[in-house]
């Protein structure tokens, strides 16, 4: 019999399978708080057989925002956060939340302050300036990550998952291109280390024996003058020196490389239809000109991160490493678990399919989803909630012919 569909004990929780719902941000908790449409999402994955389901993502402060259909701590959502997780535990499937803090990716409109970072700069993105973090308010988003834990336990929720990539503000410390400090929280790997290792410090403190604690890093931030493989293993020793549950192996930043981290191309006509032309006219703007330089299109591969992770667990083999990246079909699921890994996180087959891990049961050893990975659902979530596109009425033809193309192209014959 597969281990596939046998349990697993994660730390202090059992999961009843192998899947994890990977925190792929819905772009459903409207004005900040809980919607019915991220209640009836991750009900609907846990029906659908995933063995753990992670709400995506949850700011550890109001600073830590980057987009208005993003959580963050605050009493008044406690209440909906416990209904949903009391709704989704009904269907015998464990419940995580993703926590972390975006440091300088984000705006004073959505976050309510001048964004900050590691040093000071200006995000082109938003477009705005960021400050440099002062070490005492280095210390009180420590802080807040462990009054957290908490939070989300009075939730609750079985897990945490902790942010620490895609040039979110974790990794911005660890980025040695985005990190200029010059006193203890700069400059060499181990300074640069110090703020991810006081939070996950704090986390597991307040973690106690009864919540699971997974950290979401980067193997690589790929490019130059980001974190490199040599420095993402290092970074990785570091985490698992923690007593962390499991380390899931990602890659990319958001301002860099996010076709990276999500495999495949950028759906530009898409990304910039949704977009409100009043607020983004630079950036619909910029895309027009310049998009494919930026964000170059690339082919979807599926299990496009195996051959790193396969690298970092042979350098760390006591280590729990949580695959994801292109599990599509019964045979990919296989594949990654004989290769060791006794987890993996899945994203985009279960936006197109809620019940894919059950139809992946029933169907058997050839069971495939439909997900092409056009990524309309990426392209979409950055303005509106996200939804794969097969869900959507009356699409203009221009996004229409785009998915088409995107398709042909990743699943040629």
């Amino acid at each position: 019999m597969s281990k596939l569909f046998t349990e697993y004990k994660l730390g202090p929780i059992t999961l009843k399978n192998r899947t994890i719902r990977s925190a792929a941000f819905e772009n459903m908790c409207y004005g900040n708080k809980p919607s019915q449409d991220l209640f009836d999402y991750h009900t609907s994955v846990a029906k659908g057989g995933v063995g753990m389901t992670t709400i995506a993502y949850c700011a550890v402060d109001r600073s830590g925002v980057s987009f208005d259909g993003q959580l963050y701590i605050y009493d008044e959502i406690k209440e909906d956060l416990k209904k949903l997780t009391d709704a989704i535990h009904a269907e015998g499937c464990k419940v995580s939340i993703q926590l972390g803090h975006c440091g300088n990716m984000t705006h004073r409109a959505t976050c309510k302050c001048m964004p900050v970072g590691p040093t000071f700069g200006f995000n082109l993105y938003s477009p705005t300036f960021y400050r440099k973090l002062k070490k005492e308010e280095i210390k009180d988003i420590v802080r807040k990550f462990g009054e957290a834990v908490d939070f989300c336990r009075e939730c609750g929720f079985d897990c945490v998952e902790i942010h620490a990539g895609h040039a979110y503000l974790i990794s911005q410390f660890l980025n040695p291109g985005l990190n200029r400090r010059r006193d203890e929280y700069g400059g060499s790997l181990e300074n640069r280390m110090r703020f991810m290792n006081e939070v996950l410090d704090e986390v597991m403190k307040h973690a106690k024996d009864d919540m699971a604690v997974v950290v979401k890093t980067n193997m690589t931030d790929g490019y130059k003058s980001g974190v490199s493989m040599e420095e993402g293993i290092e970074i990785a020793k570091a985490i698992w020196s923690h007593g962390v549950h499991g380390i899931i192996l990602s890659a990319g930043t958001v301002s860099r490389t996010p076709m990276l981290i999500l495999g495949g191309a950028m759906p530009l006509k898409t990304l910039a239809h949704y977009m409100d032309a009043r607020k983004f006219w630079w950036l619909k703007m910029g895309l027009a000109i310049a998009g494919k330089i930026v964000i170059p299109p690339t082919k979807y591969r599926k299990l496009y991160f195996l051959d790193w992770a396969k690298e970092f667990k042979k350098a760390i083999p006591e280590a729990n490493f949580i695959y994801v990246g292109g599990v599509e079909s019964r045979q990919t699921a296989e594949t990654v678990l004989n290769e060791g890994f006794e987890l993996f996180q899945i994203g985009h087959v279960l936006i197109e399919d809620p019940a894919f891990v059950n139809h992946m049961k029933e169907g058997g050893d050839d069971y495939c989803s439909q997900c092409k990975r056009s990524n309309y659902c990426v392209g979409r979530m950055y303005t509106l909630d996200m939804k794969c596109h097969k869900c959507v009425e009356n699409l203009p033809k221009k996004i229409q012919k785009e998915i088409a193309k995107a398709e042909k192209k990743n699943f040629k014959g």
